[in-house]
């Protein structure tokens, strides 16, 4: 696990780690194979020409330079971003006709809104010609609908109707470059959008006449307190209350094995009987595991234990820079394949329902067709929250993803062995920047409400770090190159196929998940062979799966789907399966049981003559880890 320096013989020169550890994988996979890729290559020349010392030297600073620049643009590659501008630019340059167009839309916008504003300037109730979209609650507020505000309004919608226009339909742009243009002319718009300033947003404006500045005043106070807690690395205001062991993680258990990458909680039993087998459940490693086990009443943990069932979850380690060579086949190997031993050591005899969480749901589908690959039957069944296996649809985290972001990703973890929270974190606000930015300063800056801290909240400011191979591993390999659905994912020098499993697959998506869409989620019904149970449900990546019983506001729809059955669209499946009312929650553990034999006595905690003793009570250690 620890960083290794390797010094070349014919040039004493220091390699880095990464390019040892590629040596021996290659002198261990053969020579016809690049372990990073998994591409067959012909074998090398017997006698290579040594590279010259100063070659590697100027790459270095190169990396260096690159790490540099990524620190201040928040990990985006400036030149991903200039060939997207470029590619649009040239086409739109070279596009009389579009030009023409939009000029001829401009004016005809121009006359809507000039119509409009004489209308209500007479006193008239007319229906705006420019709608937000649907999830779009920036002008929600009654005084958007009074004059000069509805006004304002009108023009900076029909500016972003204009611009998006403008970023779509050239011909000869590429689907990638025109999605990334878009989503920064968005962005771009949102920060100027009227309802982020205090003398355009009429919300603000009544708030501060009612409460005589004072709204303004305790915002300001509010930013100098975020501001101060950003510059020290101190967490946000509110997650004290929510200490993990006490008011969270705090359904009862034990640690009952330990690795360099993860520990394995087994949970005390609640009822006098259990379903003989056991629910594995593996999170995400970019997340604390304990989104599954916030309060007790939330916990999806605690709800599977008090209804009969054995579980066990992984916590994984929270990286450093140590650990800058853990590969992704680590995780499956260390992780994953390890815990089931342990499960099987501590459950004789019995298979395991595995379940896995965004990209612990992708590393357990891998796992799982390694697995039936070579005849290994220890799965019971799969189950997938908010998980993907094909790449082709990932949403909006895939706009800035292609071998320019991906090299300058890299040279920032070259530099510092891992991928940072905070550059994490910043990434995924983006795509939800009006509900998670922009929303947030109104409410917190300008209108002096300070949004109490929930435990989910708490959770999500708890992040974790990745390992710099790891994470280049997944982006290139899953994301890029998108191999594990088209056959081309190798483990050991074999590619595994998805088609191989043969256990029920229950698979979960949500209806509002800007990480995993749902549409994607739901492409495991075509890339495996066995019967799947989709569901779809309310809410967004993280609230849609803690959706407890008794949530309001709560649906889903599920339906079997055999493997023999003919394939329906994503689209078409959601409009022909009903929703139903509440949490998905007690179709998955009336699934689990029908799955699952007869209840029996549960089994004991740990089993220390097999090398699995009670390490320390549940939480564990490694969740603890800053």
């Amino acid at each position: 696990m620890a960083t290794k320096i390797v010094r070349d013989d014919a040039a004493a020169v220091l390699r880095p780690a990464g390019e040892a550890r590629l040596a021996e994988e290659k002198a261990a996979t053969g020579p016809g194979e690049d372990v990073r890729t998994h591409r067959f290559l012909p074998p090398a020349p017997a006698t290579a020409a040594p590279r010259p010392p100063f070659v590697q030297s100027f790459e270095n600073l190169d990396r260096l330079l690159h790490a540099f620049q990524a620190r201040l643009t928040a990990g985006i590659s400036l030149a991903a971003v200039a060939g997207a501008w470029a590619d649009w630019f040239a086409h739109y340059a070279n596009a009389p006709g579009k030009q023409l167009g939009l000029a001829q839309k401009a004016a005809f916008d121009g006359w809507r809104l000039a119509a409009y504003a004489q209308r209500r300037l007479l006193g008239l109730e007319v229906e705006p010609p420019f709608a937000p979209r649907p999830d779009d609650r920036r002008f929600a507020h009654p005084g958007w609908r009074s004059l000069p505000f509805d006004l304002v309004a009108q023009a900076f919608l029909a500016t972003e109707n204009w611009w998006d226009a403008a970023t779509t339909g050239v011909r000869g742009v590429t689907a990638q470059h025109e999605r990334q243009v878009r989503f920064m002319i968005r962005q771009r718009l949102d920060r100027l959008a009227p309802s982020n300033f205090p003398f355009t947003n009429p919300e603000v404006i009544e708030r501060t006449i009612a409460e005589g500045g004072r709204n303004l005043v305790r915002g300001f106070g509010y930013w100098l307190e975020d501001a101060e807690r950003w510059l020290t690395g101190r967490r946000p205001v509110g997650v004290e209350k929510w200490v993990v062991g006490r008011d969270v993680a705090v359904t009862p258990g034990e640690v009952v094995y330990r690795n360099e990458l993860m520990e394995l909680i087994q949970y005390r039993p609640a009822t006098r009987e259990v379903h003989p087998e056991p629910v594995l459940i593996v999170p995400a490693w970019i997340m604390k595991y304990y989104i599954l086990d916030l309060r007790p009443e939330n916990s999806l943990i605690r709800y599977l234990v008090e209804r009969g069932h054995t579980v066990f979850a992984i916590s994984w380690k929270n990286p450093t820079e140590a650990d800058r060579e853990v590969g992704l086949d680590d995780y499956r190997h260390q992780g994953i394949m390890h815990a089931i031993q342990a499960v099987q050591a501590i459950r004789p005899g019995q298979r395991v329902h595995a379940c896995g969480y965004c990209l612990g749901g992708t590393i357990l589908a891998i796992a799982a067709a390694k697995m039936a690959r070579d005849g290994d039957d220890r799965l019971a069944s799969l189950t997938l929250l908010a998980a993907q296996t094909d790449f082709t649809e990932a949403g909006e985290l895939m706009l800035f993803i292609d071998e320019s972001e991906l090299a300058f990703l890299e040279d920032m973890m070259w530099d510092q062995g891992y991928l940072d929270t905070t550059q994490m974190a910043g990434a995924f606000m983006l795509l939800r920047a009006n509900d998670l930015v922009w929303s947030r300063i109104v409410r917190q800056y300008l209108l002096g409400d300070r949004e109490e801290m929930s435990d989910l909240m708490a959770w999500n400011a708890d992040a974790t770090r990745m390992p710099a191979r790891m994470h280049s591993q997944y982006l290139k390999a899953l994301f890029l190159e998108n191999r594990l659905s088209r056959g081309r994912y190798a483990i050991e020098g074999r590619p595994v196929a998805l088609s191989d499993i043969r256990v029920p697959i229950f698979a979960v998506g949500t209806e509002k998940d800007h990480v995993a869409p749902w549409q994607s989620v739901y492409k495991i019904r075509l890339l495996s062979d066995t019967e799947v149970t989709f569901v779809l449900t309310s809410g967004g990546h993280n609230a849609g799966i803690v959706s407890e019983p008794g949530h309001p506001g709560r649906h889903f729809r599920m339906a079997r789907i055999p493997a023999d059955a003919p394939y329906l669209a994503p689209e078409d499946w959601a409009v022909t399966t009903p929703p139903q009312e509440g949490s998905w929650w007690p179709a998955w553990q009336a699934w689990l049981a029908a799955h699952s034999g007869p209840p029996t006595a549960p089994p004991p905690l740990g089993a220390p003559e097999k090398g699995y003793p009670c390490l320390m009570p549940a939480p564990g250690s490694y969740v603890l880890e800053p």
